[in-house]
């Protein structure tokens, strides 16, 4: 790498789990910080998750490095306050006043370093609501995002951390605006973001609605279709294609690329009104779509320049084409032995690559190079070891 990223030489501290906070601090990370995390010498309890969390560590922590540390004692504390004294960012996504009880609020910090940006990823801003907990499902519900995705009277989350990753870019934003604003005034910054606002920021375009047609919003699936073809279609190798004609130039070429010219001369099929309230048109589009392979299909409207896409499962991701072209995606180590490729940070940023720079550590890994690096000799290294404070 002939150049240095946007965040080369900004120290972060990282005292995140789970996926909200993590997410901010890889970004950071991505973009060139280093990152330390924080974490038990037993190691993160994100880290022993099963199920559907099992990717969680893994996914979020790479371009960070490990200290292993016991936090609750004097001699963690006084190296954490010894790194803070050197840091230009504190991320933590504890429950509301946790920092502070441990000695690690904002007001601690900042007192032993007025150029420290504190960044808190929690439930709620301020307000009556802050010192609630919370997480993404739970939020999902609040918000009005679950009312929104799911059919009227089953209100269904999401299938991703929507709001976890939102919540987590929106503090990655804050801290990057608090590191611009630091180099005019040499302050640190207060920074926060939360579950709910974030969640609250993504329904505003349907409370803007709600309020202009003065009328309760309906959930997604009740919605009413503006678009004659814009559904979900089985296909003959029973695999399932959305396909999104949304102007009279796509249902030209639709008709067309389907061999269907004799629907452009059916008066009843003119407009995308009439074609929406034909009694026979969304049934005969369902079988000419089942009659036909997901490939060809594709094919079909690839070439006929229309709007369509696979509905694709988590593992299609993988040996996607286009995420593949130009090392789209990071070759990242995972437990247990695995390898997978990983979707890197989804914007282009002049000649820079957000390349991975360090794969996902073990527990302590990074210990002894960071305590070597604050001055402890090897010999304190090993004592603090033998009593149990570190892990290295």
């Amino acid at each position: 790498m002939s150049y240095k990223l946007p965040l080369s030489g900004v120290l972060v501290l990282d005292f995140t789990h789970v996926i909200m906070g993590p997410a901010c601090s890889q970004m950071l990370g991505d973009m060139g910080a280093e990152v330390i995390h924080i974490e038990p010498p037993s190691g993160n309890s994100t880290r022993f998750l099963s199920g559907m969390g099992a990717g969680y560590f893994p996914f979020f922590s790479r371009n960070k490095k490990s200290l292993a540390i016991d936090i609750k004692q004097p001699e963690g504390r006084e190296i954490i306050y010894q790194l803070i004294q050197k840091a230009d960012v504190l991320v933590e996504n504890f429950g509301p006043g946790t920092m502070t009880r441990l000695g690690y609020g904002y007001e601690k910090a900042s007192s032993l370093n007025d150029q420290l940006i504190y960044t808190e990823l929690k439930g709620f801003l301020s307000g009556p609501y802050e010192n609630r907990q919370a997480m993404d499902e739970l939020i999902q519900m609040m918000s009005g995002i679950a009312y929104m995705t799911g059919p009227p009277g089953q209100p269904l989350r999401a299938g991703i951390s929507v709001v976890d990753i939102t919540g987590g870019m929106f503090a990655a934003m804050g801290t990057l605006l608090a590191l611009y604003e630091r180099k005019e005034t040499g302050q640190g910054k207060h920074v926060k973001s939360a579950l709910f606002e974030s969640a609250v920021y993504m329904m505003g375009q349907f409370m803007a609605a709600s309020a202009i047609l003065e009328k309760p919003m309906p959930p997604m699936p009740a919605r009413t279709n503006a678009w004659s073809v814009y559904n979900s279609f089985r296909t003959a190798d029973h695999q399932m294609v959305f396909l999104a004609i949304i102007s009279e130039k796509h249902w030209e070429r639709f008709c067309k690329a389907f061999e269907k010219e004799d629907w452009l001369s059916d008066e009843s099929l003119k407009t995308n009104n009439l074609r929406l309230v034909s009694p026979w048109f969304f049934n005969a589009i369902s079988e000419l779509m089942a009659g036909l392979t997901k490939d060809v299909i594709i094919q079909r409207c690839a070439q006929f320049d229309l709007p369509f896409a696979p509905v694709n499962t988590t593992e299609d991701l993988f040996s996607d084409p286009h995420l593949n072209a130009n090392q789209g995606m990071l070759q990242t180590s995972l437990p247990d032995n695995h390898s997978a490729n990983l979707p890197r940070l989804p914007f282009e940023y002049g000649q820079y690559k957000f390349d991975l720079r360090h794969q996902p550590p073990s527990i302590g890994e990074n210990t002894e190079e960071i305590l070597l690096a604050l001055g402890l000799d090897i010999n304190n290294i090993e004592a603090l070891a033998r009593k149990g404070l570190i892990s290295n």
